[in-house]
């Protein structure tokens, strides 16, 4: 507990002296929201970064993140607590093989998850969130071809609700692709009058059973007006912590995925943001995130476009 709160102190203090930012994912460790003066999801994220007069920013959450934030702030470091905290939906679209795609369809509008690298968002017209995936696409012709990628869970989930018949690419994330769908049922008879929450990366059967689709960000807007006192929350765990602190008199049930035993409601990437590796970053000024000038010039375009169409 000493060793923990020295960490803080030690954080708090760097950060003071060298004006940094330290942001926060809702899928990161709880002592890092904690210690953090900024927490959201990756629109809020990126949305903040863009207006910071801070001089230094940590993004605790994962590399693409911190890419965003670079892109988006190309006089400021962007630090990163540990370079290995990667995403497996953008790992799911590699750079090369996307632009083959997008290449084979030239008369496409090319429409990019936030998730994805600084090269994947090069290649692309609109950066868009979960949050603001519907609305954009809602913006564009209702004749206009559009590739979306690389959430194809989400794509899947769009394409429902709009009507489009968008071109998918078959990317997923580890976490939210393995949710069972009988263990949520289980879980909603023994708590009958819970609200089911689910993200739209996860597949569309558990879409279709969900009481809210929505981001990280509007799971967490429906809780606090909302009035159940109980939810099943298809996410990543990480998100409770923010849940049960902006609603303290409610319960929040995690999700369990379809391998029993298996933690992969969490995810591995997001958890490698530690205290330690927090307070390593400010003393070092490092990890640092460089995005080549040519890379970033390209995909500063359709992120902007993406921070326009969310206001």
């Amino acid at each position: 507990m000493e060793d923990y709160k020295a960490l803080k102190e030690e954080i708090k203090h760097l950060k003071e002296d060298k004006n940094a930012l330290i942001m926060a994912h809702y899928y990161t460790r709880p002592e890092i929201q904690e210690i953090a003066d900024f927490i959201g999801d990756s629109l809020a994220l990126a949305r903040k970064a863009s207006e910071t007069d801070a001089d230094i920013i940590v993004m605790c959450g994962v590399h693409f993140m911190g890419e965003t934030a670079k892109i988006l702030c190309p006089g400021k470091k962007v630090l990163v607590p540990d370079m290995a905290a990667g995403c497996s939906l953008a790992d799911s679209c590699p750079p090369e093989e996307f632009e083959a795609f997008v290449k084979a369809h030239p008369d496409h509008t090319v429409i990019s998850y936030v998730n994805t690298t600084a090269a994947v968002k090069a290649l692309t017209d609109i950066v868009v969130t979960s949050g603001n995936a519907r609305k954009v696409v809602d913006s564009l012709p209702e004749d206009e071809k559009i590739i979306f990628g690389p959430d194809h869970n989400l794509g899947e989930y769009i394409n429902a609700v709009t009507g489009r018949k968008m071109l998918l690419w078959n990317g997923a994330c580890h976490v939210h692709d393995r949710f069972s769908m009988q263990e949520i049922l289980r879980l909603k008879e023994e708590h009958k009058g819970a609200k089911i929450l689910v993200h739209p990366e996860c597949r569309r059967p558990l879409q279709l059973i969900a009481d809210k689709v929505g981001s990280t960000a509007a799971l967490l807007d429906f809780a606090r007006n909302d009035d159940a006192r109980e939810y099943i929350v298809v996410t990543e765990s990480g998100i409770l912590f923010e849940m049960q602190r902006k609603c303290p008199g409610k319960t929040f049930i995690p999700a369990p995925p379809e391998e029993a035993g298996c933690q992969c409601n969490n995810c591995d990437y997001m958890k490698l943001n530690t205290l330690e590796k927090v307070a390593r970053a400010l003393r070092d000024e490092a990890p640092e995130i460089i995005v080549d000038k040519e890379t970033a010039e390209k995909a500063l375009k359709p992120i902007e476009r993406m921070l326009e169409l969310s206001k």
